[in-house]
Formats: C-alpha cells, structure tokens, sequence
C-alpha cells in the first residue's frame, strides 16, 4: 500500500526487490525494434550527462538496458524489471516504452533532470513493475489568455506532464483578457487582441487594476515548434478558442462582431462580461475562418470551442440575434446558442474533426457529435 519507490502516478503492479543497479563506464543501451530508438536516446543523453560515461545506444538483443518489443502488451503498457546485472523494458509501441523510461527516471535521484554530473555514482533500486494506465485521456490545461507564457514555459509545462505520463495538453488561447494565437487572415487579433493596458489586482471584490500593459502571442510557427515538442513527448494538443462568450479581446479587435458594435478594450477585469460575439452571419463567416487556420495547424481530433459563461443580455436587445431566432424558429437565447454551437459543429465535423465544449453547450440542445467538459459538477456527464 506504501508508494516506497516514490512514483507518481503508482504503477498498476509494484513488486519490490532487494539490492540496486548502479551504472558503470560499460553500462550499454540496447532496442530490439527502430521504433524504440528515440527512448533510448533520450535514456542516453540523460545518463551520460549524469555519470560522464560515454554511453553507447544500438540495435541489439542484448545488453546492459534493454528495450524489447512485446505485441502482446497494449499501446500504453510496459514493463520495467530492474535487477543488479540488467534493466529489462518491454513495451509493445515507443509510446509505452517513452512511458516506462518516465518511471525509470523517477527511480534515478531526482537531479537526473538537472542535466549536469551527478556527485556520486547512479544507482536505481531493483524493482519489477507492471504498468498501463486507467484512463485513456490524461489531462492538463494551461490558461495563456488571462497571463501570457512565453514559447520556452510551454515546454517546460509539456516536459513536466511527460513526467507523470498525461498525454492531453488543453491549450486555453483566447479569452476576454487576450487574444494568443498568430490568425493570418484577421491580423487585429493579434495588433489589438494580445495586449491589455492593465490587471484585476487583489481580491475581486475590491475591483482594484494595475496599469501595465501586458500580453504576448505565439505565431504560427510557434505553434507548429511547440506541437512537434509536444508530439515528441506522446502528447496532444488540443487548442480552445473561446465562443460565444469570453470575447472581448475579439471584439476589441474587431467591434463589428459584436452586438453593438461600439468600440471595446482588451478586459482588464476577470470575470464573465455582456459583451459576445453576435450571431449575425458576419460573425459565423468570421469564427470558421479563424477555426479553417487552427484546425490546419492542429492535428489534434477535437478542437475545443469553449461554450461557458455566455450571458443573454446583448442577445436579447439585439435586432440581429432576435431576427435569428424568429427566422429560425427557436425557443430562447439558449437555443440561439446551441443553434451557434450545432452550425460550428457542423463545419469542424467537414473539416474530419470533432467538436469539444463546456457544459453550457447542453442547454438549449446537445450539438449531436460533441464532446462535453463537465466543469460545473457532475450532473453535465
């Protein structure tokens, strides 16, 4: 019951041994399929940067650590048996030996990760561990619309989810506070979008605000650098643009989408704030354009479209949105939503991709192919 060995998460199957494996000058690395060579690279540069030995990595059978293949295990799963004369890793895929290399590193002294010489000599405690995970999607979501994080954080937060084994990087790129993503096609979002003349300081009750400017945006080719980082690491992007609701840094940039079409600032305040896109067809044409330029940098099978905290105020005095629902024959406000949400379903499900929201997106009507985030309780799934 006691996770002894320290390892985050603990393995399914955790069979403590006596003694340890210490690496020498003629520790080797060996891989029994190419698949297998990238881990064992990066096992490779870890430990000759920790013991200064010249550490070799080939296509063998045999060896000091061994990477073998083992079809019969699941695409996630490994073992990792560790005995005073040999370290022995079966995987069936490079995902599930990347995985069983994670624990490995966890078992080392944790300045393995500093990249520098270790004082004493390496030494991992002998252990058999049997391992595959619970849960298919293993997540963490980072939110750069409020702060921004500059292109070497975002790795830094990647490397540390490889770490404990999630797969799912959320990526929060656009809300009321900032606009983070380069779209080619509508440069204000990011000339106007990206930067705030200040920030909700203290409590959110005392309503108090700095004067700095801040804000920041990744381009394009940032993107791409830090979805192929992320892909090295067995992980998935998923990007969420923000929609109907938490849009002022769009309609900062571009009044014209909004109800009133008066002229916005970045928001300064957190929050959930009136003003939203509007759903005359301007807006429609405008939010498929900039969803055609994520989805064409995105791999990632779900594209989230956000959903949450959308109020009805601006919808409900405005001649556009009040026409729609009318012409549309629908009930309310939160049917326009869902009319919204079904018609951007409907172009990501043309593009081969799927749709994922909050759960606000089930009122008024499920969009049919969607996925949802419960984030207000259970209830939602």
């Amino acid at each position: 019951a006691q996770n002894t060995y320290n390892l985050i998460p603990l393995p399914k199957e955790v069979v403590p041994q006596t003694g340890q494996f210490v690496v020498k000058k003629s520790t080797n690395i060996v891989y029994s399929h190419p698949e297998f060579a990238p881990v064992a690279e990066l096992l490779q540069d870890y430990l000759q940067k920790a013991s200064a030995y010249p550490i070799s990595t080939k296509l063998a059978k045999s060896g000091s650590i061994q990477f073998t293949q083992n079809t019969s295990l699941g695409e996630e799963a490994y073992t990792l048996q560790i005995s005073s004369g040999k370290i022995s890793i079966q995987a069936k895929t490079g995902k599930g030996a990347f995985y069983a290399l994670q624990t490995l590193l966890q078992l080392m002294p944790a300045q393995i990760y500093s990249g520098t010489k270790l004082a004493r000599a390496i030494a991992i405690p002998n252990v058999q561990i049997k391992d595959e995970p619970r849960f298919s999607y293993r997540g963490l979501m980072l939110d750069v619309g409020r702060y921004y994080y500059p292109v070497e954080s975002v790795k830094r937060f990647i490397d540390l989810m490889a770490i404990y084994k999630m797969n799912t990087f959320h990526w929060h790129l656009t809300d009321d506070q900032g606009w983070r993503i380069e779209i080619k096609k509508y440069p204000k979002l990011t000339q106007i979008g990206a930067w705030r003349n200040g920030s909700m300081i203290g409590h959110y009750n005392e309503q108090k605000y700095d004067s700095e400017v801040h804000g920041g945006y990744y381009t394009q080719e940032d993107i791409k650098e830090i979805i192929a980082y992320a892909a090295q690491r067995h992980i998935t992007i998923i990007p969420e643009i923000e929609m109907p609701g938490h849009a002022t840094a769009a309609i900062a940039s571009y009044p014209e989408l909004s109800c009133t079409g008066k002229t916005f600032e970045v928001a300064k305040q957190w929050g959930v704030l009136e003003d939203v896109f509007c759903t005359k067809p301007e807006t429609l044409s405008f939010l498929k354009d900039v969803l055609s330029e994520v989805i064409d940098l995105f791999p990632a099978q779900y594209i989230h479209i956000g959903g949450d905290e959308c109020p009805k105020t601006r919808w409900k005095n405005c001649p556009n949105c009040q026409k729609n629902i009318r012409d549309l024959g629908l009930k309310d406000e939160h049917e326009l939503q869902s009319y919204l949400v079904q018609n951007i379903e409907k172009f990501v499900n043309s593009k081969g991709r799927k749709i994922i929201g909050w759960d606000e997106i089930l009122e008024g009507g499920l969009a049919p192919n969607a996925a949802v985030m419960s984030w207000r309780g259970t209830e939602g799934g």
